[in-house]
């Protein structure tokens, strides 16, 4: 098993199959727009446009279980995104990612990871790293800059599913 047996529903609510990333880097990262740590997003999209030709996807999981930080409907969210830091890479529509409602993709991100396996989310915008074979590479957490997965993208890219 691996990521791609799971579905999430974009940010403009329609079912996207994770496979259709099948042979792409993945950043899986859970966000909020009212956050501390919200400008991350400039760092993200910077990562996003420095690596998406060469097979890197971000996948942004909006989120309102860390102190109501992501309290607007999707609509808010994608404009806020998109006004304030130029954000391309795909969104989806809110989610848990802890609790009894944990979305089944984050269920399996927290229990596959190599590193803190079965911790909850600390926080908003913990990262995921997946290799082009749908396997993940390793959990960041919610403090760690975009920037500093730089290196670890590089590798990852370098290898072939």
């Amino acid at each position: 098993m691996s990521v791609y047996a799971y579905y999430a529903a974009t940010i403009k609510g329609e079912d996207k199959a994770l496979s259709d990333y099948r042979g792409k880097v993945l950043l899986i990262v859970n966000t909020a727009s009212k956050c501390g740590l919200t400008p991350q997003y400039e760092g993200l999209q910077k990562l996003y446009e420095q690596y998406k030709d060469r097979g890197l996807e971000i996948l942004g999981f909006p989120c309102n279980q860390f102190a109501g930080q992501e309290p607007e409907g999707e609509e808010a969210i994608a404009s806020f995104c998109k006004v304030n830091y130029g954000v391309t890479f795909p969104l989806f529509s809110k989610i848990e990612v802890n609790g009894e409602g944990t979305h089944p993709l984050y269920a399996y991100l927290k229990s596959h990871s190599p590193n803190n396996a079965n911790e909850d989310i600390e926080w908003n915008f913990a990262k995921f790293l997946v290799g082009r074979d749908g396997d993940i590479i390793r959990r960041y957490s919610a403090r760690t800059e975009p920037q500093e997965l730089a290196i670890d993208i590089e590798e990852s890219l370098k290898a072939r599913a």
